[in-house]
């Protein structure tokens, strides 16, 4: 599906590799020397191949860089999750398959979109859920990774208790968010939002996504959100260029969620 692309990536400004560069630098040196900073990417609404798809692993696996993948179980047939495993193959390593939700659906009549929010009974929460896991294990097998991204960044508490109680490593959602997890299921929150931005101006949004990647990076841990179907060639030329200055800190680590759950247990 092909969806509005920001006004950010009409044209990339001439200067962007070494802004970028800069913006990484500086947030760095506001690091202790023995503080390192966990960078993960989380890829969402997966489920179907095609050009954009492959290129995002193409980009990925050119760099050697982790990826999470949020898989919408309702959208993945037998098919594709073949042909979508069957493009990261040879970089399998890379790869974090988790759960996006059930079938990407606002529940929700007033107030901002959820799937799982607090107009839905805890049944049919937990049904959604567990139908959705079960989806993914079936066709992925070992592949799939129990992390749940909820679409929209946002679910209610139930459904976050659900998680937990069904075993669940993590949750994955915008940083700040409430409520907040209960102990035992783990937080990732993404940061930096490449794709989904609304900003009236290129100049606008340059400059909001530069301090969202430098708070990011100053917090300690940096988790930056993609849209692959919002890209354009020059989001893909970016995303190159963000991942080879990230790559070039030694302060940095760029990871996906098994790794950040190995070194927090």
């Amino acid at each position: 599906m092909q969806r509005s692309v920001s006004s950010i990536w009409q044209r990339l400004p001439s200067d962007l590799a070494s802004r970028t560069e800069r913006c990484i630098e500086a947030a760095c040196e506001h690091l202790t020397d023995k503080q390192g900073v966990y960078v993960f990417f989380r890829a969402d609404d997966i489920a179907a191949p095609g050009t954009p798809f492959t290129r995002l692993l193409e980009v990925f696996s050119f760099h050697q860089a982790p990826l999470c993948l949020a898989v919408v179980p309702a959208w993945l047939t037998l098919a594709r999750w073949q042909a979508i495993e069957g493009i990261g193959k040879n970089t399998a390593r890379l790869w974090c398959w988790h759960q996006h939700g059930w079938r990407h659906v606002n529940h929700e009549i007033e107030g901002k979109k959820q799937e799982f929010g607090p107009r839905r009974t805890l049944a049919d929460l937990a049904y959604d859920i567990r139908r959705g896991r079960q989806r993914l294990q079936n066709l992925m097998g070992n592949s799939f990774y129990p992390v749940f991204t909820p679409p929209w960044n946002r679910c209610g508490q139930e459904a976050l208790t659900v998680l937990k109680n069904l075993g669940y490593r993590g949750v994955s959602r915008s940083r700040g968010s409430r409520p907040l997890a209960p102990p035992g299921l783990a937080s990732f929150d993404v940061n930096v939002d490449l794709h989904t931005r609304k900003e009236g101006s290129s100049k606008a949004g340059w400059d909001k996504l530069f301090n969202e990647l430098y708070q990011a990076i100053s917090s300690g841990c940096c988790g930056i959100m993609i849209h692959h179907q919002r890209m354009n060639a020059a989001a893909f030329d970016f995303l190159a260029i963000l991942l080879k200055a990230l790559k070039a800190q030694n302060k940095l680590q760029l990871v996906h969620f098994k790794d950040l759950l190995y070194t927090a247990s």
